[in-house]
């Protein structure tokens, strides 16, 4: 199909239908839209028939964890989304924006590495003023983080900084200065640092991690024997082992709690990890998503540092 005449589409077609796919888009899996939507998983599968049939696509492909939207459906999707934005609008002339009646389902994204750190907070946050909202937390797929901001798939991701495309909008909310945990309390000077051996963690297969990224710009080179995808394998790994792993300060923090070794300060002078906020440029005047930067910004600066600086 070369072109979907959008207008005609809505003329035709009753509204849920639209509010079917959008959710189906969303959440990935027909189970769980229906659950969001408050009706019959046969009812969801029998209007994105009648969208099959409109729009002469299946729409969805079957995966072993639910469904992936088509290349015609991620197409149909922001106008779909813009339509329905526009009748909510429409529906709602005059009213003010109220977020415990305009706002009934967010979705964040961050690295499951900073999940427990920040999404308890926030959680919390939101449900002193929306206690009936259904949050949902996703990692973080830098692919396809735009299209997804952009098509309100989501509404907002915490990420690490990076080059962003114009089309996105981010803000930094916090900084995480490094330090070194190893099984050992012996003091870890530059030579030892670099002298030792090391566990890093990425979710690449290979290549740079951030620090190796830094150590490499100052002219140092570590001896990395292990790495992994999560740092609270790392942390395992150097609890049984002489191995030293680099990890954000509120990270070791959090671990240490559940398996104490020993935290030593950097002594390597690298940069802090910064995260930042992104959004699409878009939503950036939408009341609604600026209420929850807002929120999200006021939360995620405002927590204390655990060790008080």
């Amino acid at each position: 199909m070369n072109s979907v005449n959008f207008s005609s589409l809505f003329r035709k077609l009753d509204l849920n239908l639209f509010r079917v796919f959008a959710m189906v888009c969303r959440e990935r899996n027909l189970t769980r839209a229906a659950e969001q939507l408050h009706i019959s998983q046969s009812a969801v599968s029998h209007a994105l028939a009648r969208l099959r049939e409109q729009l002469k696509d299946p729409l969805f492909v079957r995966e072993a964890q639910g469904v992936t939207p088509t290349p015609l459906a991620l197409r149909v999707l922001p106008a779909v989304l813009e339509g329905l934005a526009l009748f909510e609008r429409v529906a709602h002339h005059g009213d003010t924006f109220d977020p415990a009646n305009d706002i009934t389902r967010l979705m964040l994204s961050m690295n499951d590495e900073i999940e427990p750190l920040l999404l308890p907070g926030i959680s919390q946050a939101l449900r002193q003023h929306l206690p009936d909202v259904a949050l949902s937390c996703v990692r973080v797929d830098r692919s396809t983080m735009k299209a997804d901001l952009a098509s309100g798939l989501l509404d907002c991701a915490i990420d690490v900084a990076h080059s962003a495309d114009d089309e996105l909008k981010h803000t930094p909310v916090t900084r995480e200065d490094f330090v070194v945990a190893s099984s050992s309390g012996t003091p870890i000077d530059m030579v030892a640092y670099l002298n030792g051996r090391h566990v890093t963690v990425s979710s690449r297969r290979q290549g740079r991690s951030i620090e190796d990224w830094e150590l490499a710009r100052l002219g140092h080179r570590r001896q990395v024997l292990a790495r992994c995808q999560h740092y609270a394998s790392a942390w395992s790994m150097v609890a049984a082992s002489d191995l030293l792993l680099t990890i954000p300060r509120n990270l070791a923090l959090s671990l240490n709690a559940a398996v104490p070794i020993h935290i030593h300060p950097m002594p390597v002078p690298l940069p802090p990890v910064e995260l930042h906020l992104f959004w699409h440029r878009d939503r950036d005047r939408d009341l609604a998503n600026s209420w929850l930067r807002e929120l999200l910004i006021a939360q995620v600066t405002g927590t204390k540092n655990p060790l008080g600086e």
